[in-house]
């Protein structure tokens, strides 16, 4: 069975609003403050530009969509359904948001504290946008062929 792109873009977008409305409230809000100091100690402006923000909601729906396809991908072998959907959300999680931090932790760039709050509020995140996303993933009908026979 061939992986249905519309429905992948549609979760996709779904699972990225997600992604970026946690992510907005949690470093736009929550821990804003948090952030500016990190910038500040990087020699960087403390508030992010429009441009940046607008990369960073385009990486969300990015990654949304890349949970969308991989949970299509894999739910041949693994089966439909919200155990399979929080399986591609933690591989996305542990992938992207997890092994991603880790670099800039290691590099003494943003603080741990900072980064394990950020990594375990994306494991939420990661798996209610899985759980949202793939929610609208469906394959495309397979009508059967008809025989002659029935045909006639």
């Amino acid at each position: 069975m061939s992986i249905n792109g519309s429905r992948v873009i549609l979760g996709g977008i779904v699972a990225g609003i997600v992604i970026n409305v946690i992510e907005g409230v949690m470093n736009g809000v929550v821990l804003m403050k948090q952030w500016a100091d990190q910038m500040v100690s990087l020699n960087r402006s403390p508030a992010g530009s429009i441009k940046q923000i607008i990369v960073l909601n385009l990486w969300g729906f990015a990654a949304g969509i890349m949970l969308v396809w991989l949970y299509a991908a894999i739910r041949g072998k693994f089966g439909p359904g919200p155990r399979t959907a929080l399986g591609a959300g933690f591989f996305l999680w542990l992938t992207i948001c997890g092994m991603g931090t880790a670099v800039p932790v290691i590099l003494h760039i943003y603080r741990l504290d900072l980064a394990l709050i950020g990594v375990a509020v994306e494991l939420a995140e990661m798996l209610l946008a899985a759980l949202a996303g793939c929610y609208f993933y469906k394959e495309e009908a397979v009508t059967p062929a008809r025989s002659e026979a029935a045909r006639a």
